[in-house]
């Protein structure tokens, strides 16, 4: 496959789990879908006919715990985030997506299963040319102590993400990934979602979290971690919200061309900042592959640089 074209699934493949909030057993779907399509989720198991929500910032409802979509009558699917990461990281441009409960389910609580479930349905190039949205100057958002920002960066797609945890068991971690399919698989795909055992508690009093567990969650108390099997990454906290940026900015509806850094971030900000660059017409552009090539090259030759390191997004093989 070329990194001209657009890609999809050549088949189904399901996976079934549990809501991490409502502890409620789901399972999910995804499969081909249409040229330009990019994400669409079908929410089944409604009473009447099944419902459809495109994974864009503008459908975005909520972002407290998980990022949520939903459409004009309410929420239709929560903690969209991983699979979407999954999605995008691995190269894919359109899919459907359809879950039969309210919420994606939490698995391991990494994207790992859904990096297999691609796997398994295969990954087919399309027809028409790859677009994405390339970023032409900064944009960036502060909420409270956290900041955030999307720049221009034309070799492809950049997250430097840093954390600073009261914690001292997480405290502070950085972490640095020019997206490809193969460093998702490697380096982002198994990070798990983590917690502090203190606020797990909290979320179950508040009703949330009521399918979070050991199976799917990395949980710490204030001197040590409480996982009897260890962590896949010695800073996988920090890998795990480099997976959420890349899910929560997959709802750009295409790939991004850019930058991204935040610090003591979270699903607000990284909404926030991609609300931000959105909103703003001089921001960014959409161009076809062929565009972002010649730009690639021009990076290549010194410009659009970081670190002395050019690594497109997408690579000439995407799978």
């Amino acid at each position: 496959m070329k990194f001209s074209r657009q890609t999809t699934l050549r088949s189904q493949a399901t996976v079934t789990g549990v809501g991490v909030h409502s502890g409620l057993p789901v399972n999910l779907t995804i499969g081909p879908a249409s040229v330009d399509a990019g994400f669409i989720f079908v929410r089944t198991g409604l009473e009447g006919s099944d419902r459809e929500v495109r994974a864009e910032a503008e459908s975005v409802i909520a972002t407290e715990f998980a990022t949520v979509l939903g459409d004009r009558q309410g929420p239709l699917v929560s903690t969209a985030e991983h699979v979407l990461a999954a999605l995008r990281g691995m190269g894919v441009d359109n899919a459907t997506i359809e879950v039969d409960g309210p919420e994606v389910p939490i698995m391991d609580g990494s994207a790992a299963p859904f990096v297999a479930a691609i796997d398994q349905a295969g990954i087919v190039s399309q027809s028409t040319a790859r677009r994405f949205i390339q970023v032409l100057r900064p944009v960036q958002v502060a909420i409270g102590d956290s900041f955030g920002e999307l720049r221009p960066y034309a070799a492809g797609f950049r997250a430097d993400v840093e954390i600073d945890f009261a914690n001292p068991v997480i405290g502070r971690q950085v972490y640095s990934l020019d997206l490809s399919p193969e460093r998702f698989r490697r380096e982002i795909s198994r990070a798990r979602t983590f917690g502090c055992v203190n606020d797990v508690a909290r979320l179950w009093s508040a009703g949330f979290a009521l399918g979070a567990s050991f199976e799917n969650s990395v949980v710490f108390d204030e001197t040590r971690l409480l996982n009897s099997e260890g962590l896949r990454y010695s800073d996988e906290c920090v890998r795990h919200k480099v997976l959420d940026v890349i899910g929560d900015l997959a709802l750009a509806g295409l790939p991004l061309l850019g930058a991204f850094r935040s610090v003591r971030g979270g699903h607000k900000l990284n909404h926030a900042v991609l609300t931000a660059l959105l909103a703003d017409r001089t921001a960014y552009r959409v161009v076809e592959a062929e565009t972002a090539r010649r730009s690639r090259t021009h990076a290549e030759a010194g410009s659009g640089m970081v670190g002395g390191m050019v690594a497109p997004a997408y690579g000439p093989d995407v799978s």
